[in-house]
């Protein structure tokens, strides 16, 4: 028996090592990705898009956008790095590399006074840009005096992102008719919560507990974060009995990690000296686990994930229903958080993001939560007709790449808007997968 149990731990450690691999290897690229919804948005190198079919033109957009990069929320990302590198500085126990990363925090925390969870000036441009190509890419759906609906979730850095976009776009066509609202009136399908659905995800915390503690055994755990304080403390005794390591670490990766949402300091590699592909890439093999849990079509949470959306989705189909029989051109942009793009994602049926699981060691491998996700990550569906056809076409962007859909296509990355549309309703429908 003894034996069984020593050969299934290790098929599961290589299962998990293996699951880590496109991530490491991502990672070795950029290790900033490793960020993951802390992820500055990727707009370099963007790919050309497929022209549309012989005849077809686009006249409207059906979006969902991410607020752009952001401070951190809570206080305490910015102050435990600081009170604990300090009581190391108070001792003479910081390296050369901790005292770098302590003046570095300081400054961070010195900015962030007061600007918890605000949009930043790179997150500001993020938008202007992602309007300017929208109109490059679409230019038929921004013509005239084309009406723009842009709607965003009542938090402040939402409702910024939302006019850096609507701004950028009234600058290149001052005809535009622009009306831009943010209530609680439309929360109910802008950003849901669904108690059923927190329940189930309360309810699979032991799945996500005991992968933790498979991927951090408390002696790993011990070592792996050793490694990491033994770069900036230069006393392992001191870190162990005055540093409460795991919150230490933790918090200052995603110090380090938001940094390149602030033009002051995204020039600043605190990764380097610090944290490795290695330690990156097992903070991030974590919270993508955790980010499936609570996003991610699963077994573990009876699916409601995604399903707590399905409003979001209903009204995607019903403005494009109006946009359809209105014959004009128009476009419905809304603004909000990367807690509602994920699962919109995942229902959607996006790129295989909604890819089934109940093996966490395994998930990494098939469903990557950073390539979906960074900061002002967005969804844009383009609807195009063709004169004398009834026929409508669709093409989905995620974060301005062509995406995929679990539908059949005779025009790829194009996609009948009948056939699109039946595929949404069948996900909102779905039996056996119900929310409040």
């Amino acid at each position: 028996m003894k034996r069984f149990l020593l050969v299934i731990t290790a098929l599961v450690l290589v299962a998990g090592a293996q699951a880590q691999t496109i991530a490491r290897e991502a990672f070795k690229q950029d290790i900033r990705r490793s960020a993951n919804n802390y992820q500055a948005y990727p707009d370099k190198n963007l790919p050309k898009l497929t022209p549309a079919p012989e005849g077809y033109k686009p006249f409207f957009m059906n979006h969902y956008g991410r607020h752009g990069s952001r401070w951190l929320i809570s206080p305490k990302d910015y102050t435990v790095p600081v009170e604990q590198l300090t009581k190391g500085e108070r001792n003479g126990k910081l390296t050369k590399r901790g005292k770098d990363v302590l003046a570095a925090c300081r400054t961070m925390l010195e900015a962030s006074n007061q600007r918890l969870g605000e949009l930043s000036d790179i997150g500001a441009e993020q938008h202007q840009r992602i309007a300017r190509r929208m109109v490059e890419n679409f230019p038929e759906i921004w013509e005239g005096e084309a009406h723009v609906d842009a709607r965003s979730t009542v938090v402040i850095r939402c409702i910024l992102s939302m006019l850096n976009e609507t701004d950028m776009l009234k600058s290149l066509n001052p005809n535009l008719r622009i009306t831009t609202d943010a209530s609680e009136h439309d929360m109910y399908y802008m950003n849901y919560h669904d108690t059923v659905a927190t329940a189930a995800q309360r309810a699979a915390r032991p799945a996500i507990n005991e992968f933790r503690d498979k991927l951090f055994s408390p002696k790993d755990l011990d070592k792996k974060l050793g490694k990491i304080t033994s770069r900036l403390f230069t006393d392992k005794k001191f870190v162990r009995d005055s540093i409460d390591s795991y919150d230490f670490v933790m918090r200052l990766f995603d110090v380090v990690s938001n940094m390149q949402s602030h033009h002051d300091f995204e020039n600043i590699d605190l990764y380097t000296g610090v944290f490795t592909v290695d330690d990156a890439t097992d903070i991030w093999t974590y919270n993508n686990a955790r980010w499936y849990i609570y996003s991610g079509n699963t077994p573990l949470t009876s699916h409601t994930g995604p399903l707590a959306h399905r409003h979001l989705l209903r009204n995607f189909i019903e403005a494009a229903d109006v946009a359809i029989a209105s014959g004009t051109n128009s476009a419905t942009l809304r603004f909000g958080h990367e807690s509602v793009v994920l699962p919109m994602v995942c229902l959607m049926g996006l790129n295989g993001m909604d890819y089934e699981t109940t093996c966490l060691e395994s998930l990494a491998d098939n469903w990557r939560s950073y390539e979906v996700f960074p900061m002002a990550a967005n969804i844009q569906m383009a609807y195009y007709r063709k004169t004398g056809s009834d026929d409508i076409l669709v093409k989905i962007l995620l974060n301005e790449h062509e995406a995929t859909l679990p539908i059949a296509t005779d025009c790829a990355p194009y996609y009948h808007w009948k056939d699109v549309r039946a595929h949404f309703m069948s996900r909102i429908d779905e039996p056996n997968k119900t929310t409040d």
